[in-house]
């Protein structure tokens, strides 16, 4: 007696499509998974045999034999518990098979049946769509996040036993809930316009938002850094469909999401006591999504960025250049999405004062500036040394009205580079850029004086022509003048 049913596991941040066949022979009863299972599946066993047996279900008394295929890649987690006990009702004649037909079965088990929550549905749903099926079975608590995947019809069972009587169509599929949207996610009300003064780096701050540039600001503690740089995410705007879908199913897998589209770019802040596996990722066993997977298509800021591991923040320039994180492992290879601006905010030196009140020595200071290595800030695209606002300084414009504007700037990003993979001026390499970037001969000029004068890296000079695009963008200028050259030279300042 033989029955197979398709289920998923997660690997990495994706789902990992898995062939669930169940084998039920003559002999002493036993039950032996086979097919790299971790602790988590080899444990179904007590779990599946309770869950049948509280819902009045038949447990074979021979061998049971559970294959999960393909058998060399690791399968972790309890979420292939119902397609066990569903493949048992198969095998013995308890079920149809072909009330399974072009059918996943997704969900974890609980003893006295329950169908339990599942991290990751939203991409092992996404995993078995692409394989060719068209229902998918989820617990309860899933149903809204499997509705966000299109082309696919989402069925639903509070418990093992009315389950099978739907299987058998004794009963109806219980209603599933329409998929909603999490806009914001703030719980603090937050506005730009409680930063006074400080309209340099307000400008930095909008220009980042704009086009996604690398931000790093440098000045004394109460200069208003941490304030204004946490308040970015107040003029952000909204993903687009594709950024939202991938998003969530990120967080999904980290056992983040809250059930419905993430519609706001994350904003991650972790300590600066992170290790390089909690920002990279890794970790023991299954590897994690990091902090710069979980800020994916969003913003990761780093607050008391000297204060960071050398070795962590070593460990961000190659995902800030390749947008993605490779993770090794004995038995696989994983890539982490890590498409990210960073925002970053830093003291001058260990006691934070700065030329002329520091008080530190020579060599404490030296060893503070070396923890960020010249390679790391020059991937910063944006780098600007903080004042403290005086105190007349007014307060400047509302969110609402920068947000506006950084809307503005990102529709003429994309009908530009609609068609490509890219969806900020960021994001465009060098090769692209006469033809996405395009300088007249005066803005080229002002260019290469940029570059003499500075003696800048080529990355450093593609970076100003990349931000001259971003304020052209919020001006709605079609070309790049000299005065947005001269502008974008001057936020990137040599910070101490």
């Amino acid at each position: 007696m033989l029955a197979s049913l398709i289920s998923a596991t997660v690997l990495g941040v994706d789902g990992q499509l898995v062939t669930v066949e169940v084998h039920i022979s003559s002999g002493l009863p036993s039950y032996q998974v086979v097919g790299l299972p971790d602790a988590a599946v080899r444990e179904s066993r007590e779990r599946v045999r309770a869950a049948l047996l509280s819902s009045e279900l038949p447990w074979p008394r021979n061998r049971v034999t559970i294959n999960l295929a393909p058998g060399g890649v690791r399968k972790t987690g309890a979420g292939l518990d119902l397609a066990v006990a569903v493949g048992i009702q198969i095998a013995c004649s308890s079920l149809s098979a072909d009330a399974l037909e072009n059918t996943a079965v997704l969900g974890e088990l609980g003893l006295d049946g329950t169908v339990r929550h599942v991290p990751g549905l939203l991409a092992l749903v996404h995993a078995v769509v692409q394989f060719g099926c068209t229902r998918v079975i989820v617990p309860p608590a899933d149903a809204a996040e499997a509705a966000l995947i299109p082309n696919v019809e989402v069925l639903i069972a509070n418990n093992l036993s009315q389950l099978h009587r739907a299987l058998k169509g004794e009963i109806a599929w219980p209603d599933v809930p329409a998929p909603t949207e999490v806009v914001n996610a703030e719980d603090d009300p937050i506005d730009l316009a409680e930063v006074r003064g400080l309209a340099w780096a307000r400008r930095a701050l909008e220009v980042s938002a704009a086009g996604g540039h690398h931000l790093l600001l440098t000045g004394p503690p109460g200069a208003g850094k941490t304030m204004l740089a946490r308040r970015i995410s107040t003029i952000l705007p909204r993903l687009t469909d594709s950024e939202a879908l991938e998003v969530t199913r990120v967080h999904s897998v980290a056992g983040r999401a809250p059930g419905a589209l993430v519609r706001r770019p994350p904003f991650r802040s972790p300590h600066h006591t992170a290790s390089v596996a909690a920002i990279v990722g890794g970790g023991s066993g299954r590897p994690t999504p990091g902090e710069v997977t979980l800020a994916h298509n969003g913003y990761l800021f780093l607050d008391e960025l000297g204060e960071f591991a050398p070795r962590a923040l070593e460990a961000l320039r190659q995902p800030l250049e390749e947008r993605q994180v490779w993770i090794a492992r004995q038995l696989h290879t994983l890539c982490f999405p890590a498409d990210f601006v960073l925002v970053a905010c830093s003291n001058p030196c260990p006691c934070g004062l700065g030329a002329p009140a520091c008080s530190c020595t020579e060599a404490s200071r030296a060893r503070y500036r070396r923890r960020l290595s010249a390679p790391l800030l020059d991937r910063f695209d944006l780098r600007l040394a903080v004042r403290a606002p005086e105190p007349t300084d007014g307060a400047g414009e509302s969110s609402a009205d920068v947000a506006a504007r950084v809307d503005d700037a990102v529709k003429r990003q994309l009908d530009r580079l609609d068609g490509t993979r890219w969806r900020r001026n960021s994001h465009i390499p060098a090769g692209a850029a006469e033809h996405f970037l395009p300088l007249s001969s005066d803005a080229r000029e002002a260019w290469n004086i940029e570059i003499e004068s500075r003696l800048l890296t080529g990355r450093g000079a593609a970076r100003i022509r990349q931000v001259a695009r971003t304020l052209a963008d919020l001006e709605d200028q079609a070309e790049i003048e000299p005065t947005h050259i001269a502008w974008a030279a001057l936020l990137r300042e040599d910070v101490p």
